[in-house]
Parts: structure tokens; C-alpha cells; sequence
């Protein structure tokens, strides 16, 4: 099995195709990438910018430039010598465009009859032996019993039942006789519903709450077949050499798919986005090389954390909030209740309708479902693995309801035996609970260090000491050694640069707060704990454009939910945030108060980000690079994160880093990728460097200011905790000591050996990359 050294993810779409990624091969390959790794490139829906909506499994993506356009792209990386990682999406397709979806189509127009009925994860009996098809709008819903929907028609020359631009098939022989709209639509497979239907009726399985990605029951080993046959024709023929598994959680038998894939494409590498929390391990059971990264992203951001200052941001950002969930786990508890009873009220409904063939039925059985899934611990788990998980959700859930201690008894037994339907669909329901409360919801509720908010992690966790950061990397390097690892991907919440400028506040936690109070009088919020979430990702974006703010903070608002959403907005509560994104811009204090920060803030930012990604690229596992981070990128969430990358700049940087240049630390960003490169170019140089890791002592007076390591022949030595660092008056007489022999600095040419003086190696960089001569 080929497996990468690291890789270089690329976001394909309509506008940067195969053959504008072709052209930036070179560049990649001087960067020092060894793998390039792609988004999801089968064809999906048109104008589709992301790719995970696809609506053809058995051909690539016409917009991209088509299976000839890849395999231009595939022969030139291989000529290159650059592997190829694709990212797939098992999970489901894409069916906003039915017209698209050729299997869907045909469900839609022959029902449970179909060829492909069993292709899709639906409930038939749930509705009559009808698809439920959540779009109708408000204003289109029948007034009256027995009046038709607003702006249904039927066009029989085209073969379609047409709801504005929306067109569904006509079921054979269902509009030959001149019926009216509302009666073809009765004779229908499907039923076209209000769309907040989705919400407590929908009767085929979702991607979390997105009703136009339908879940594929790949389990069905004819279903994996047509779904993985195009995807497994580039394996047999050398395109690809890897493949990222996308939302594994989402499906029946996660470890059972990664076994067949395994068997079907003759073991290359694969990698699972799979979200583990805290202290959660991937299943021994499962066919691949690891994840794709979000834990370890976790470890790197925590160790670069001030302890101290992160308490007090936690007492200043419960000062800001009268709610009575300020604590994390209460907060997270009621975002899942929210979800459950809200807009994933099918999904439980439907594990309860499977329960019912178990003999368990009763009113308080959907919500004793919802009090287990909101005390679950983690996104899922894979009986019989993970028994006792459930077993303690709902004890503690018990003791939020002690009124469901009957129910949640009940129910035990059966959603701990896999042998039970019931079990398994519950355990493809959990994940969804936890993403949508945690991930799209709270995350944008709790703001006490907003660095910390991202998918995999606790925002509520205290930073990570040295030590702990050191055995976390061991154990990588001992059970996952080829897992990836990330500090930016297409779904983090900030990239990685605005996550290190925010880091820096839990150094300058009183001037944080004092400023945050000035801003507040300039720009008042009612949401005085949300204002703290705003306002650090303008410190954290800055310098960011108008508009990008202005679109942040609409998304963040009404992902938080608890004002504002995307289905009830609160126009005056949007209206004063704009009025705080202009003031950063418009009012002379304002402008003032972001520019004093934005000072202070920036050189420890930018040591910040230097040290986080240098350790990343040296740590164990495979890291991944997100398209031009290697240069400075302050983004927020998508589709911020998404921007063209500015490619010419890039090559530009890299050309002089190439020839010599040494650049200083400053707002282009060439110092960040002049660390990307020698890193990346001694990975793929030395991977026998690479073969163990050993934490390096560091004695002196500001020891705990560094954090080092060896990689085997490789070491890097880097600043943490920067402004603590000069405020205590810099390094002194603090050591490294180093592995036996000669070391050279890669970035400065500086020569060291045994104890040597950290202010000597960090005289001119916060960090130093030194491999042994």
C-alpha cells in the first residue's frame, strides 16, 4: 500500500477545475506535497460548490472537467510524483434537482417498485407508500380541505408534475386522463409537503436536517456496487491512490463498509472523517489508516493556550450571559433537546416506529429517545462496542427526567443489542444530534475562548500542559502513525491563522475584557455573550473586508438560534450587529479600539501560527495542508473558508524562499511558508527521520515558553505562550537539549548541539526546525 507523507487539499469546483488544479501541480510539487487531495468529484448538482451533494454516482463531474479532465489531472500528479487521495461520500446524494438524480427519479416515479427502492433509506409504510417531499412553502399550502397546492401544474408533454422551477416524474399512465393537478398529484409515489414537514414527518433518512441530501443504504452490497463502481475503476486504474471516507457516523455498519472497501480496491489508503471526542479512539475494528485529522487539531491548539488567562475568560464570559445554561454540559444538553424536538423529530420518530416491532411502544418513548441522545457522550457508537455508553446515557438521563426512569428502562436492552434494527438506526441518529446541537448551534452559543470551538473538541477544556500534548502525540505515533492530522479544513469553524490571533487573548484576558466592554458602549448587542463571540472573530479575522463580516456574523447569529434563526428572523436583532460590524469600520473609537488590538495582537498571532503549524507538519501522523494556507488566512466559517486561493502570490513566495530569501515576519506571509516548505521537503526528503517521537528536555527559566521534540533525526523547538514570554523578560539562559550530534536550523542555517540556548535557536523565528547533520 502507497501511503502519503502529507497531503495538499484542493476544493474543486465549477470554477477551478482538474485542469486549473493540473496547472498548480508544479507549485505543489516545489511546495514539498507529496499527496494532492481532492473534494468530492462526482458529478452532482449543478452549480454544486462543495461537491457533497452528488447526484451520479457512475461518472465524474462534467463541471470539474469530466473523467477526461481527471485523468489528465491523475497522470500529470503521478508524473509529478504526487499521489492522489479522492474524497467519497457514501452517506447519500444529492436530490434538490431530481432530474438529476437518476436513481432518485426513478423511486419518485415507480415508488417501491423501483429498481432503485432499495437504494435509499425510506420508510415507506411511514406515509402510505409515498416519499414525503418537504417543499412547499407557506404561502402555497392548501386553505381548505381539498384544495389543490398554489402553483402545482402538470406538463404532460414533458412527463412532470411542476412546482415553480421544482419538476417531479410522472408516475406511468398517472395523467392520461386529463385529470387536474391535484389529482395527478394524488396518484403520485411521492407527496409534496409543507417544508417545515421534514422536520417531525420526513420518511427517508437525511444527511443531519438538509432534506435534499438523501441517505444511501450502502450496506445493501448491490447498493455499494453501483455506488462505488466508478470509484473503484479509478482505483483499478491507477488514478487514485487513496480515499477519504466522508460522515462514516452516517452510515449502518461503518467497520462492515470499511472492510468491503478494503477487499474491493485491494487496500489502498484510507482515511474517515470521523469525529472523536476527547478521549475517544478509533474502533481497533476498522479497515483504515485513521482520521482525518480534527483531534489532533485540538491537541495543537490547546498546548498553545494560557491556563490562567483561560479561566478568566470563562468568569468574564459568564458575566456577559443571563441564561441558565452557562455551564458547557447544560448548554449542550439543551441544544440537543432543542434539536430532538425540533427539527429532528423524524429521525427519533422513526427509530420509535422500529422500536414498535420490538414490542416497545408508548407516549414517552420518542422522548425518552431524545434525553439518551442528548446525554450521549460522543457522536455515535458501534455495537457491541460502545454498550456501556449507552447504558450510562441513560442513567444520566434519568437523572435530568426521572419522570422517563420507566421508559429509558425499557429501552436499554434493545438499543444495546445489535442484533436489533431498532439499535442500528439509533446509532445512525446520534451523530446527527450531536452535530447539529454542538457543532451548528452551540459552538455559536459559547464564547468564552472561541479558538476552541471547533468540531472534535471542548470548548469547555482547560488548556493542554506540555506533557499531556507529548503523550497525545505518542500515542499517535504508536496505534495511528499514518492518520491524518489538520489545522484547517473546508468545515472548521475558523482557519487556522484566526484561531492562533484569538489564542493570544487568553494571554491579554483583562485587556480583553476592558476592551469588549468599550465596544459594547460604541456598539451595544442584547446578547451580550454573543457580542463576545462577534468581536473575536473580528480580532481574529482582521484585517477582514466589510462584507465578510457582515456575512459572518448573519450565519453565526442565526446558527446560534436563540434570537435569530434562518427560518424566523429577527430583522432589529441582525440590524444591530451589522451596526457593530460597521462601527469597527465607521466609529473613530471603534476603529481605534480593533486597531489597538489588532497591535497587540498580531505578533503573538503570527508566532502563534508559525509554532502551531510547524507542529503539526513535523508531529506524527500525515498532515494535511488546506489549500493556500500556507500563507497567512484568517477565515471564519464557510463559506468564508472557501475563497479562490491566490495562486500566483504563492509561486511568487516560493520562488524566493527557493532562491534563498530568508523573509521577515510580516502581513504577507512568506515567513509561514517558508516554515510549510522545509517541512514539507523533509518529510518527503527524510521519511526515515519521521520513525519515532521523543519529547526533548527544556531546563531555564522560561522553559514551560517552549515546547520540543525529535522525530528521529528531526527536532523542532518552538514559543508558546509568546506575550508571557517577553513580558517575563525572554529566554535567559533556557536550554534545549538536544540528541546526540550536529544539528542544523533549516530556516536560518544556524548550527547547534547539545544543551543549546533557546534565545540562540529563536533569535530571528519563534521556532527552529533542525535536522541532524
Amino acid at each position: 500500500m502507497r501511503t502519503p507523507r502529507s497531503t495538499y487539499r484542493l476544493q474543486l469546483t465549477p470554477e477551478f477545475t482538474f485542469d486549473d488544479a493540473r496547472a498548480q501541480l508544479p507549485y505543489l510539487a516545489k511546495l514539498g506535497v507529496d499527496w494532492v487531495y481532492l473534494s468530492p468529484i462526482l458529478q452532482s448538482t449543478t452549480g454544486s460548490q462543495h461537491g457533497y451533494d452528488v447526484v451520479d454516482a457512475t461518472r465524474v463531474d462534467e463541471a470539474r472537467g469530466g473523467r477526461e479532465g481527471f485523468e489528465r489531472f491523475a497522470r500529470a500528479a503521478h508524473d509529478a510524483g504526487l499521489g492522489v487521495l479522492v474524497d467519497i461520500v457514501p452517506n447519500h446524494m444529492g436530490i434538490a434537482v431530481p432530474r438529476e438524480n437518476p436513481w432518485w427519479w426513478d423511486v419518485l416515479a415507480h415508488g417501491r417498485e423501483a429498481e432503485h427502492a432499495d437504494f435509499f433509506d425510506i420508510d415507506w409504510d411511514a406515509a402510505d407508500g409515498r416519499v414525503l417531499v418537504p417543499v412547499v412553502g407557506d404561502d402555497d399550502m392548501p386553505q381548505a380541505p381539498g384544495d389543490p397546492i398554489a402553483h402545482l401544474e402538470v406538463d404532460r408533454d414533458a412527463g412532470v408534475l411542476r412546482y415553480w422551477d421544482l419538476e417531479l416524474p410522472l408516475a406511468p399512465g398517472s395523467a392520461d386522463d386529463g385529470a387536474d393537478a391535484r389529482e395527478v398529484h394524488r396518484r403520485q409515489h411521492y407527496r409534496l409537503v409543507h417544508w417545515r414537514v421534514g422536520d417531525w414527518a420526513l420518511n427517508y433518512r437525511r444527511f443531519f436536517t438538509i432534506t435534499t441530501l438523501a441517505g444511501l443504504r450502502v450496506e445493501d452490497e448491490r447498493v455499494f456496487d453501483a455506488a462505488h463502481a466508478e470509484i473503484l475503476r479509478w482505483v483499478r486504474e491507477g488514478l487514485v491512490d487513496g480515499l477519504r471516507i466522508d460522515h462514516p457516523d452516517g452510515l449502518r455498519d461503518p467497520a462492515g463498509y470499511l472492510r468491503r472497501l478494503r477487499e474491493a480496491t485491494g487496500g489502498v489508503y484510507v482515511s474517515v472523517e470521523k469525529i472523536l471526542e476527547p478521549g475517544e479512539e478509533l474502533p481497533d475494528d476498522w479497515a483504515c489508516e485513521g482520521t482525518t485529522g480534527y483531534d489532533a487539531l485540538g491537541e495543537f491548539e490547546r498546548v498553545m493556550i494560557a491556563p490562567d488567562g483561560l479561566d478568566d475568560l470563562g468568569a468574564f464570559a459568564a458575566s456577559l450571559s443571563t441564561r441558565d445554561t452557562d455551564d458547557w454540559p447544560t448548554l449542550v444538553h439543551a441544544m440537543k433537546r432543542e434539536v430532538t424536538d425540533e427539527p429532528l423529530q423524524a429521525e427519533l420518530a422513526r427509530v420509535a416506529r422500529e422500536l414498535a416491532a420490538d414490542g416497545i411502544e408508548g407516549d414517552g418513548v420518542v422522548d425518552a429517545l431524545a434525553e439518551i441522545a442528548a446525554s450521549m457522550p460522543v457522536y455515535r457508537t458501534y455495537l457491541p462496542h460502545g454498550e456501556e455508553i449507552v447504558r450510562r446515557a441513560a442513567v444520566d438521563a434519568a437523572d435530568w427526567r426521572p419522570d422517563l426512569r420507566g421508559e429509558l428502562e425499557r429501552l436499554v436492552p434493545v438499543l444495546t443489542d445489535p442484533r436489533r434494527a431498532a439499535a442500528l438506526r439509533w446509532q445512525q441518529t446520534t451523530g446527527m444530534v450531536m452535530a447539529k446541537a454542538v457543532e451548528d448551534r452551540a459552538f455559536y452559543r459559547w464564547s468564552r475562548l472561541t479558538s476552541l470551538n471547533e468540531v472534535g473538541g471542548d470548548p469547555a477544556s482547560g488548556a493542554l500542559a506540555p506533557d499531556a500534548f507529548h503523550e497525545a502525540q505518542r500515542r499517535r505515533h504508536e496505534r495511528r502513525p499514518l492518520a491524518q492530522t489538520a489545522l484547517t479544513t473546508h468545515d472548521t469553524k475558523r482557519s487556522e491563522d484566526t484561531r492562533a490571533r484569538i489564542d493570544v487573548l487568553a494571554e491579554i484576558a483583562d485587556e480583553w475584557a476592558d476592551a469588549l466592554d468599550e465596544l459594547l458602549d460604541i456598539a451595544p448587542l442584547p446578547n451580550r455573550g454573543f457580542a463576545n463571540l462577534v468581536w473575536q472573530a473580528v480580532i481574529g479575522a482582521w484585517p477582514a473586508s466589510r462584507e465578510r463580516l457582515h456575512a459572518y456574523v448573519e450565519k453565526a447569529a442565526r446558527e446560534a438560534g436563540d434570537i435569530t434563526t434562518w427560518t424566523a428572523i429577527d430583522a432589529e436583532y441582525e440590524a444591530a450587529l451589522h451596526r457593530a460590524v460597521d462601527a469597527a469600520f465607521d466609529h473613530p473609537a471603534a476603529r481605534a479600539i480593533v486597531a489597538r488590538l489588532n497591535e497587540r495582537v498580531t505578533p503573538a498571532g503570527d508566532s502563534n501560527s508559525l509554532v502551531l503549524k510547524a507542529m503539526q507538519l513535523l508531529a506524527p501522523g500525515v498532515p494535511d495542508v488546506y489549500q493556500g494556507t500556507e500563507l497567512w488566512d484568517r477565515s471564519l466559517v464557510d463559506p468564508d473558508n472557501r475563497r479562490r486561493v491566490d495562486w500566483f502570490a504563492r509561486a511568487a513566495a516560493l520562488d524566493a524562499v527557493t532562491k534563498g530569501a530568508r523573509p521577515e515576519i510580516d502581513e504577507t506571509g512568506a515567513a509561514k511558508l517558508m516554515v510549510v516548505t522545509a517541512a514539507l521537503r523533509l518529510r518527503r526528503r527524510a521519511p526515515e527521520r519521521f520513525d519515532e517521537y521523543t519529547p526533548l528536555e527544556v531546563t531555564g527559566p522560561a522553559a514551560e515558553h517552549a515546547i520540543a521534540f525529535d522525530r528521529g533525526g528531526v527536532v523542532l523547538v518552538g514559543t508558546r505562550l509568546p506575550i508571557g514570554l517577553a513580558e517575563g523578560g525572554g529566554w535567559f539562559d533556557t536550554r534545549v537539549h538536544l540528541p546526540e550530534g550536529e544539528w542544523v536550523d533549516q530556516l536560518s542555517g544556524r548550527e547547534a548541539h547539545g544543551a543549546a540556548s533557546v534565545a540562540a535557536l529563536l533569535a530571528e523565528l519563534p521556532l527552529s526546525i533542525l535536522a541532524r547533520r
